[in-house]
């Protein structure tokens, strides 16, 4: 029965990363990335005029792929006081594609960056411009292929803040929790110089490891399954906005690379990404992606027995 699993999923990795990589729209990848790097977005600081000229940029990629809203809005607002930091309009940017309502895959990706410190602007094109264009070619790629279950598009405003953008999101839901079978969040997926790309979740949520795997063997870039077990900051289960998933007892898969020489300096700016890497590490998630659709039921049930 296992081996007969094993090649199912590895049949429909195979379908779905060809299926990826010839739907992906590579150049509107590259515009997108570059764009939300803008100098003219200075950084995108939460609540900052960068901030929501990042917005106005994606929701505007939002109406034109007509993705649906709760409650007719795309905007989640909240505000939080942070390291010196007052703000009452912070701004989660939230839409969906529906499907089967047995259960939901939430797809997250952070927006903000750090803004303009002593003069000096920090783009954060890696960092993380690169996850919100991967998120807006799967959005484009899911309204015209429909997925299995519903998926939920959810880009976070203060993550650079602590995970504040992605905690308001779970504490004001705008769907019934238990429909929440999965997050799958993008945080830095545009260059490495090795050609890896690490898939952290499966240590703790070892049923999601098999659908890894295989997606794995047939990738164009790396995909390692790793940094989410052990001490500092080799561990990434709370570095990014999956954190709060993971605390709130939803599986997540984080997928991202690790620290480069620019990370988080003013240096992280479009021409230092790696477009070839970019396009095969977002071809890579949305096979895992699809195969996670496909194979929603079998991980609901496997999630379902771990919590018994």
């Amino acid at each position: 029965m296992k081996v007969k699993f094993g090649l199912a999923v590895f049949l429909f990795s195979i379908q779905s990363l060809a299926l990826a990589q010839s739907k992906l729209d590579t150049l509107q990848l590259l515009h997108d990335l570059q764009a939300l790097s803008a100098d003219s977005l200075q950084g995108r600081k939460a609540c900052s005029v960068g901030s929501k000229k990042a917005q106005a940029y994606i929701l505007t990629a939002f109406q034109q792929s007509h993705l649906q809203a709760f409650n007719g809005n795309y905007k989640q607002i909240f505000s939080f006081s942070a390291n010196g930091v007052e703000c009452n309009e912070a701004t989660n940017l939230v839409g969906y594609i529906s499907g089967d309502s047995s259960g939901c895959i939430v797809l997250s990706a952070h927006y903000d960056h750090l803004g303009v410190v002593n003069g000096k602007t920090y783009y954060g094109a890696d960092d993380n411009a690169s996850g919100v264009a991967a998120m807006l070619a799967f959005i484009k790629y899911f309204t015209q292929n429909k997925p299995r279950h519903t998926l939920v598009f959810a880009i976070f405003d203060a993550e650079e803040a602590g995970l504040l953008g992605a905690k308001a999101f779970l504490n004001n839901l705008p769907f019934e929790k238990k429909r929440l079978a999965l997050n799958v969040n993008l945080d830095m997926v545009s260059r490495n110089a090795q050609n890896e790309l690490y898939a952290a979740g499966a240590k703790h949520y070892p049923f999601l490891k098999p659908y890894l795997e295989q997606t794995a063997k047939i990738s164009a870039v790396k995909l390692l399954l790793g940094h989410d077990h052990g001490l500092g900051f080799d561990n990434w289960t709370y570095s990014s906005d999956h954190a709060p998933f993971h605390e709130a007892g939803i599986p997540f898969v984080y997928f991202g690379v690790e620290d480069h020489a620019d990370y988080h300096q003013p240096t992280d700016t479009f021409a230092n990404i790696d477009p070839p890497f970019f396009f095969n590490a977002a071809a890579t998630i949305l096979a895992a992606v699809l195969a996670f659709d496909h194979h929603l039921a079998e991980i609901i049930q496997a999630r379902a027995r771990l919590t018994e």
